[in-house]
């Protein structure tokens, strides 16, 4: 399943550098890489959004949701073979650790980089969003780091990445160009969602599915917030590790929680039903981190400071 295709110098590089990493390299690579990686982003989003600076969080989240989405959809478009399926190059991380290293729906496509994306997309908003001298050092070199080790350990080809850079960038300044066309920010959230509706009829790798339900409950999330709650940022630092702590506990219990009516076979299965409870899961873990969990932090804050 998929399409083989890759320039001689890509694999070329890949080999001479996997030969040369060393398991120093081989660490070194693996931690880099780790800051593209869905969960971290998650938090560094969730430290923005509940802590530090509401608006910046909020356009992170709409960033790095929108390129989460655009992703997988170029993926199932390009149907493009991770580097290990095909050629010499090792696999040295694999994207689902859980999973067969050649189960594409589990692992994904190759191009471009959800990685790269992903990085470029939530360390280049930070840039963006706060336009100082250590805000575009992260926004650059991070995201730098995070695209070169996808290609030494082997889970992306080199054009995977520079297009992942793309798309993330695509992401970070171009939907703020977008949203000015919108006076309603409900409006624009709903243009966005149903430009990404196609990927429901092709698209066949759990990231989509993951990536839209992401996206809606983050959208809805924040309607819900300024609408109900409006809760204030904070820079208490016990506050900052409460709502830190509590924020990724909701996300990971209330996940088991939605698995438990099903079991593990219907779950990997890849049926349109499978995908479809896997996009509602994932909407209400995030609307519910969004809006429901800021709703009990901030009653709780407010009663203290009483």
């Amino acid at each position: 399943m998929g399409n083989v295709f890759f320039f001689d110098w890509e694999v070329q590089l890949m080999l001479w550098i996997q030969a040369h990493l060393g398991s120093f390299g081989v660490k070194l690579a693996s931690l880099c890489s780790a800051f593209g990686e869905e969960m971290i982003l998650i938090l560094v989003m969730g430290f923005c959004y509940w802590c530090w600076n509401k608006e910046l969080g909020v356009f992170i989240g709409v960033n790095f949701c929108m390129a989460n989405v655009w992703n997988p959809m170029l993926k199932n478009v390009a149907l493009r073979r991770r580097p290990y399926f095909d050629t010499p190059v090792q696999i040295l991380k694999s994207v689902d650790p859980n999973a067969d290293l050649y189960d594409i729906a589990a692992q994904g496509f190759s191009f471009p980089s959800g990685h790269s994306s992903g990085a470029v997309a939530t360390y280049g908003s930070i840039g963006a969003f706060s336009k100082r001298g250590w805000t575009t050092v992260i926004a650059i070199v991070i995201p730098l780091l995070v695209g070169i080790s996808r290609f030494c350990v082997g889970a992306h080809y080199p054009t995977d990445v520079l297009c992942g850079w793309l798309l993330g960038c695509a992401a970070v300044f171009l939907l703020p160009l977008i949203g000015r066309l919108f006076q309603k920010k409900w409006v624009f959230y709903l243009v966005l969602a149903v430009t990404a509706l196609p990927g429901f009829f092709y698209c066949r790798t759990n990231d989509f599915f993951t990536g839209y339900g992401m996206m809606a409950g983050f959208f809805l999330g924040n309607l819900f917030e300024e609408r109900y709650v409006k809760f204030q940022s904070t820079r208490v630092w016990w506050k900052i590790l409460l709502r830190l702590v509590g924020g990724v506990a909701v996300y990971f219990v209330l996940n088991t929680v939605l698995k438990l009516p099903f079991d593990k076979a219907f779950l990997d299965s890849g049926t349109a039903a499978a995908y479809l409870v896997r996009t509602l899961r994932y909407t209400i873990v995030l609307f519910v981190d969004i809006a429901i969990y800021p709703m009990v932090f901030d009653r709780i804050g407010k009663k203290k400071e009483a």
